[in-house]
Parts: C-alpha cells; sequence; structure tokens
C-alpha cells in the first residue's frame, strides 16, 4: 500500500477523547499516512507500559494510574476505551511496528501542580474541582471555556453531544474519495478561530502542557524527520502548531514542582466512564459509543436487535416486528429533525414507544444495561502493582472472587472454610478503607452464621489499595498495623470499641491487643454515660462473634461488665431534664443498652458462666431490670424514654400486663400535658417492631389510649398530631386497618366479661383469654427443639404435670 501525500511537517490529529468517531477517522488517517512514529497525548513516565497495550490479556476499558510514592490518595486517571482515538493509536503503532510515544506533562509534574492548586484552595476557603487526568488536571479560575458548545451554538444546536453526533460520529462519506485528513484540517481551522478569541480558555495550565508537547514534538521530528502523527485534544492543535521557540517552551516549564510518581494499567469501566466527577471522563452513554465503533454498518438495525435481545431476556415480548417497526420509527424521527442519522435520541424515542409501549420503566433497564454497560476492562499480570495489591489479587483469585462492574449481593456461610476466609478478607479491606464490599443492613451485627455483603468493583479502589499499601505488603499486615494506629490515635470510646469489633470479625490477633489496652485505658477514664452507652452494643457483639467464630474474647468480657455495671448507676439520672432530642436520643442508647445486655448475659450462659471473666448474667440482668424499673416510674424523667422503659419490662415479662396498664393510665391521666402523654406512646408503642400488634392483641391498652386521644382538648390537639402520626404511620398497613376496625367497633358485647375499647383495666375483651393456654403454646415447643437442637424430650423423669408443655406430644411432621 502506497503512502498518500501529506503536506510538510507533523500530521496533526484533533480528536474528541473517547469519540468512536474520531476513532475511526484516526484509524483511517494513520493508514493514509503510514507515519514513522506516533505520539499520543499522554504522561510520558508510561512509555514503558505501552507494550502491555499489545498483550492478549489487555482488554479495554483501562486507565493509566500515576499516584505520588510518598502519597498514594494523591493520584490521577487516564482513561481509554476502545473506542477511544488514543487507544486506537496506540494499537495502530504497535501493530505496524512503529514507536509509540506520551508526549503530554509528565504525571510528575502534575500531581505536585494538583497538590500545590489544592494547598492554595485550602488555605484561600475555596473549593478546588475534582480532578479529570484526561483534561490534565483541575484548573483554578474562571469557567473554563466548553469549545463543543460554542460550535454547537454557532450551528444553531441547543445540544453539544448532538452536533458532535452529526457532523462527525454519523457523517458518512457519500461514496466519494474523500481525504482521511480534512476532517481533522476542518476541526483544527475551527478550534484555531476558538484560540483567538478565548486564549487558553479558562485552562492556564494548558500553556504548560503545550509547551512540553511542542518539546517532545521537537525530539521526535530529530528522530523521524515530518513523518510522524500527533494524537491530541483538538483544543491543543493550534498550539502544537505554532510557531515558538525551544527557549520561550523550556521557560513555561522551568521551575515546575515535581514528585516522585508511580505509574501503571488498571482496569476501568463503561459505568465510571459515565460519570462526570470524580475521575469520569463524562460520556452520556459509553455503551452506546462502544456500539457505534464496533458496528461497520447498520448501526441502528443492530442497535434495536441488541435491545430486543435484552427485554426478551428479562421475559417481556418482543418480537421482531417490534425490532422493524422501532427501526422505522427511529429514521422517521430523525428525518423530521434534520439529522443524517438516527441518533441515541432517535433510537430512545422509537425503543420506549414501540418495544417499551411508553413506559420508562424496561427503558431504565436499556439505559443501564447497554446504553451505559456494564463492561469492566482487564489488564496482563505482568502490569506493575504494589505489593498489597498483588497479595489482593491473589486472595480474589484463591477464593474466587471476581471484581465485578456490577453490583452484586454475596452470601457467606461462616461455618464453611471459604465463605470464613471471604468474610475475613471482606472485613480486613474495611479496616483498612477500601469499600469494595459493605454488609448489608438486613445482616450486619446479627452475630449470626451468616453475612450478606453488597460488592461491586470501582477503579477507584485501585488507588485505596496503593494508598493502603503504606501499612504493609499484604493485606493482614496492613490492617494490623492500620488497626493499631487507629486505635492509638481514636478519641471516642465508640470508636474503640467499633474498632474492637472489626478486629475480631478481621481475625486480626496482633492488632486486638493494642485496641484492647486503649479501650481499657479509655473506659476508664470516660466519665460520660452516653459514651459508654454508645460503645457497649459493639462490644456487646464483639462477644458474640468470638462465639461465633471460635474466637477467644475473654479478654473482653471484663472491660463489658465494667461498662455496663458503670451504665447502671449512671444512667437514670442521665434521663432526667431532658429537651425532645435529648430524649429521643437517649431513647435509642436505652434501646442499644438493653439488647447489649441480653446478648452479654446470653453469651456468658452459653460459653460456660463467669470464669472467663465475663459479667454475673443474672445479677446483671436484674440490675438492668431494676433500672428500667427506676426508669418507667420517675415523673422527672423524659416521657418517651419513661415508655421505651416499660415496653421493654413488658416484652421481658418482667412487668405485669395490669402494671403496664396502670402506667399507662397514669402517663395518660388528665393531669398530664399532652405532649408529654404523646411522648409516653411514642416510646412504648412507637420504634420497636410489634407495638402495633401489642394494641391489637391487647384491647385494653388500645382502650386507655382511644380515651386519651378522645378526649384530648382542641386547642391542644395540633401540637401532639405530628409525634402521634410519627408513631402510628410506621406500623404496616395491615395493623393499622385491624386498628382502625377495633376502634370503629367499640366496646364488644354477648360474652362474659367480654369489654372492647374503652373499657376499665382489668376487663378482658372478646375473643382474647384472661391468661395463657399452656397447652396450645406447648404444642410448637417440639419444633422449637428440634430447630435449636435441644433435646426433644424437657421431662426425662417423668415429673411435669400433665397438659404441660412437657408433655405435649410431638406433632406430626415436626421432625420433617
Amino acid at each position: 500500500m502506497t503512502r498518500a501525500p501529506r503536506p510538510a511537517g507533523p500530521l496533526l490529529l484533533g480528536v474528541r477523547h473517547h469519540g468512536p468517531g474520531s476513532a475511526r477517522a484516526v484509524r483511517a488517517a494513520l493508514d493514509a499516512a503510514r507515519p514513522r512514529a506516533v505520539l499520543v497525548e499522554g504522561p510520558p513516565e508510561a512509555d514503558a507500559l505501552l507494550p502491555l497495550a499489545a498483550d492478549e490479556g489487555m482488554r479495554p476499558p483501562v486507565a493509566l494510574l500515576a499516584h505520588a510514592v510518598d502519597d498514594p490518595g494523591q493520584a490521577a486517571f487516564w482513561p481509554l476505551a476502545a473506542f477511544s482515538p488514543e487507544w486506537v493509536a496506540i494499537r495502530w503503532a504497535l501493530e505496524h511496528g512503529a514507536p509509540v510515544r506520551f508526549i503530554d506533562l509528565p504525571a510528575a509534574n502534575s500531581l505536585a501542580m494538583t497538590r500545590a492548586e489544592e494547598n492554595e484552595a485550602e488555605e484561600n476557603g475555596e473549593r478546588t474541582p475534582g480532578a479529570d487526568a484526561g483534561a490534565g488536571g483541575p484548573a483554578v479560575g474562571p469557567a473554563p471555556v466548553d469549545p463543543l458548545a460554542v460550535l454547537a451554538e454557532a450551528a444553531g444546536y441547543d445540544d453539544p453531544e448532538r452536533w458532535w453526533e452529526d457532523v462527525v460520529e454519523h457523517r458518512t462519506q457519500g461514496g466519494g474519495a474523500v481525504d482521511p485528513r480534512a476532517p481533522f484540517a476542518a476541526l483544527a481551522e475551527a478550534m484555531t478561530a476558538l484560540r483567538e478569541v478565548y486564549g487558553d480558555g479558562g485552562h492556564p495550565r494548558d500553556a504548560v502542557r503545550e509547551a512540553h508537547m511542542r518539546i517532545q514534538l521537537r525530539k521526535a521530528a530529530k528522530d523521524f524527520g515530518d513523518e510522524v502523527a500527533v494524537v491530541c485534544g483538538a483544543w491543543h492543535v493550534p498550539a502544537l502548531g505554532a510557531r515558538t521557540t525551544l527557549a520561550a517552551d523550556r521557560a513555561l516549564l522551568k521551575g515546575l514542582p515535581k514528585v516522585k510518581a508511580e505509574l501503571t494499567w488498571v482496569p476501568w469501566s463503561h459505568r465510571r466512564l459515565a460519570r462526570h466527577s470524580g475521575y469520569g471522563a463524562g460520556i452520556d452513554s459509553p455503551g452506546w459509543y462502544g456500539h457505534l465503533f464496533d458496528a461497520a454498518d447498520r448501526p441502528v438495525e443492530r442497535w434495536m436487535t441488541k435491545v430486543a435481545g435484552l427485554l426478551r431476556d428479562e421475559d417481556r415480548f418482543v418480537s421482531s416486528a417490534h425490532v422493524i417497526e422501532a427501526v422505522r420509527l427511529a429514521e422517521a424521527l430523525a428525518a423530521m429533525r434534520g439529522r443524517p442519522l438516527a441518533g441515541l435520541r432517535e433510537t430512545t424515542d422509537a425503543i420506549r414507544a414501540v418495544m417499551c409501549e411508553g413506559s420508562d420503566v424496561p427503558l431504565a433497564l436499556v439505559q443501564d444495561r447497554l446504553i451505559v454497560g456494564e463492561t469492566l476492562g482487564k489488564v496482563p499480570d505482568t502490569a506493575p502493582a504494589v505489593p498489597l495489591q498483588r497479595d489482593l489479587t491473589r486472595q480474589q483469585r484463591t477464593l474466587r472472587l471476581k471484581p465485578e462492574a456490577q453490583e452484586r449481593e454475596l452470601e457467606l456461610d461462616l461455618r464453611k472454610d471459604n465463605d470464613a476466609a471471604r468474610s475475613r478478607l471482606l472485613h480486613r479491606l474495611c479496616v483498612l478503607s477500601v469499600g469494595w464490599g459493605e454488609p448489608a443492613e438486613v445482616r450486619a451485627g446479627t452475630g449470626t452464621f451468616r453475612e450478606s455483603w453488597r460488592l461491586r468493583w470501582e477503579p477507584e479502589l485501585y488507588v485505596q489499595v496503593a494508598e493502603a499499601g503504606t501499612w504493609g505488603t499484604t493485606v493482614l499486615s496492613a490492617a494490623t498495623a492500620k488497626a493499631g494506629s487507629r486505635a492509638a490515635s481514636a478519641t471516642a470510646l465508640a470508636e474503640i470499641t467499633a474498632l474492637a469489633e472489626q478486629c475480631l470479625l478481621a481475625e486480626l490477633p496482633d492488632a486486638l491487643p493494642v485496641v484492647m489496652r486503649a479501650l481499657a485505658d479509655r473506659a476508664a477514664l470516660d466519665a460520660d454515660v452516653g459514651h459508654l452507652a454508645d460503645a457497649l452494643p459493639a462490644l456487646a457483639r464483639t462477644l458474640r462473634y468470638g462465639d461465633v467464630r471460635s474466637t477467644d474474647t475473654a479478654a473482653l468480657g471484663e472491660v463489658a461488665a465494667g461498662l455496663a455495671e458503670r451504665i447502671c448507676v449512671a444512667l437514670p439520672p442521665a434521663c432526667t431534664g431532658l429537651d425532645a432530642d435529648g430524649a429521643e436520643e437517649m431513647r435509642g442508647r436505652v434501646d442499644g443498652v438493653h439488647t447489649a445486655i441480653g446478648l452479654l448475659t446470653a453469651v456468658v450462659r452459653t460459653g460456660g458462666g463467669t470464669d472467663a471473666g465475663g459479667p454475673d448474667p443474672d445479677g446483671l440482668r436484674e440490675r438492668w431490670t431494676a433500672v428500667l424499673h427506676r426508669l418507667a416510674a420517675r415523673d422527672t424523667v423524659a416521657g418517651v424514654v419513661r415508655g421505651r422503659a416499660a415496653r421493654l419490662l413488658l416484652d421481658d415479662g418482667r412487668l405485669a400486663e395490669d402494671d403496664a396498664a396502670r402506667l399507662m393510665g397514669l402517663a395518660l391521666s388528665p393531669g398530664t400535658p399532652p405532649a408529654d402523654a404523646a411522648a409516653w406512646i411514642e416510646g412504648f408503642v412507637g420504634g420497636a417492631a410489634g407495638g402495633g400488634m401489642l394494641l391489637v392483641h391487647d384491647e385494653r391498652l388500645l382502650g386507655l389510649v382511644d380515651a386519651w386521644l378522645t378526649g384530648v382538648p382542641a386547642d391542644l390537639f395540633a401540637d401532639v398530631l405530628p409525634l402521634l402520626r410519627r408513631t402510628f404511620s410506621a406500623y404496616e398497613a395491615g395493623v393499622r386497618r385491624t386498628l382502625g376496625e377495633l376502634v370503629r367497633r367499640g366496646p364488644a358485647t354477648g360474652g362474659p366479661a367480654a369489654t372492647g375499647v374503652g373499657t376499665a383495666p382489668g376487663a378482658t375483651a372478646s375473643g382474647f383469654a384472661p391468661g395463657l393456654d399452656e397447652a396450645r403454646a406447648g404444642a410448637v415447643e417440639p419444633v422449637l427443639r428440634l430447630l435449636l437442637g435441644l433435646p426433644n424430650d424437657p421431662d426425662p423423669d417423668g415429673d411435669a404435670p400433665p397438659g404441660s408443655a412437657a408433655h405435649v406430644e410431638e406433632p406430626l411432621g415436626a421432625t420433617g
């Protein structure tokens, strides 16, 4: 193939980053010109990494990652997709044996300049914009000019994306022979006009970057003559073609700050390309762009076929006739709108109307799966990486935990060795602040043998891993070192107890003693009962996890017992004289302490008593019960706390139903201000699950609430309505409906002692027995014993009275 005639000087190919039309045009221009060398906009320190682009293990989208060695959190990305012109140029050069180099400002300088700008912005109280590494990092000063928006407006378009699609992505050659360099010449002319008007366009760093590019261009000209192709952003083309002296360019680069930087390839994702902030490339539709680049002919027909396949996989009826009609509608819309080819807007409108029957619900699936896409790139194992990243990659393969761009749920059974190892790895990464996995809320903190995680691998995690690499070369050593450092610097008691829980979950035996010393020291000095109450739940969960994971947690028992004792002493005085917000916060702490003490006593009983230094279960439970009784009976305690204490006692069987009704009657008496009474109701039947069912099954309590509510004066009703609405709106719809029917029915009739809503305390309602039916309740006991692994015969000596739960026969099918 003969080379096409070319003008003197380097071939400047100005492109739009991540534009499929630009990528095709670059490939055609390179095929025609056959340059001896290719220069690409990018950090020159990555030249040694370029041969990896030809490796079979490399699959775009990928990105160059540069980070400062002394501060790995200071990082920048240069993303490249399969349809990026720079990637096409790199692959063309490697396939044709032509040298390829990066010519942008070195990452060592750009990272240092970004750090200096951020420091200056912090000193001035300003906020530095997020880095867009492909554009040279953040700029401080006036809002930058968008050259595409200016050109689109000049052409009469209100959407720069649509203008670019019409003039570049969808423009065909019309059958005639066209110079492949013509589109670049036209774009360069337009950018020259813009640079004459706008100068640097609000990008002050561009002058430095372009000076470095010109110096590299001169070096390439000495090595290869004028047969050099340069692929860069179209905005830079006028500056690269300008006549300047070498001395002037070097003067612009003199005195630039510099840091030691390391670079590597990392996988990227289409979803990350679509984000406009942080390290995203700001492409709204990378999946659509990738389709335009890959589809050599009939792109609309192929796209509609792809959409139909996706919808069919989701069990939606989409036939070939739907595809044909959608294509016809998209082409008709393009003709009506004066577009050369149906674009994303036309195809989306056609898909909504024909395949989705006007609904945006299935269209959202198309947007997520195809228009954006879930593609995650891949880099070969030979790519440089920090030791911690290599250790993490090895463990991911061993545990069969593949990094994926889309979010997925992971259920773990901690009794299985592989799942337990997965749990340890994910918890260790949490200690290192590497957010690959997040515990699902419904499973976290339950202390069972199961865990649920939400996993999603984001490209930024490579920066977090590099940053965590300063703590160690393996995940275990790094997590251990960071946990020890966090324990030494922690100031809040709850922070240290949470860290102790993390260390146990992550199985960091060398870090746990350090954390325990810090915990004991901090607990001895902290006299704030709020801090103690916040810290106890995590400590109780830690003891429970130790039982589940077969880990020795004896050292935690004494600390937990001490905290619980101090809370029992200091909590009642702390619950007096509180405002509404403080009372609500204290109600949450009472709930947390109650649950924690239940966990502590259960763990000690199942773990062999107090020999390991844990609390005395019976004594601790009795002391806490006494605290709740004091809180429930003391008028000076906030109403929401009194109501919650009464409810907790009732649920635990430590408060008789008659006594609960008496406390409610006192709290709702005419002498109690309506706001305080409403707060008591909120504490008693709000917040915790089952509050509504309590009123459904105890009509005496419902009658008290109903009688009080109907007696609230009209001028005060508006004051208590928000609190009551918050209380009762949390109930499920079925519970609210049942309560409404009970209130509408009013007093029940027809049987002895059959009184209903509004009856006096002590009476029984129709359909409710005065006591527990032990025979009916005992029928479920064999099933519960089977589920809990307890003996099936709770009374082997036969001493239980007839009719008791111990003598109830096992129901048919209980063992099945």
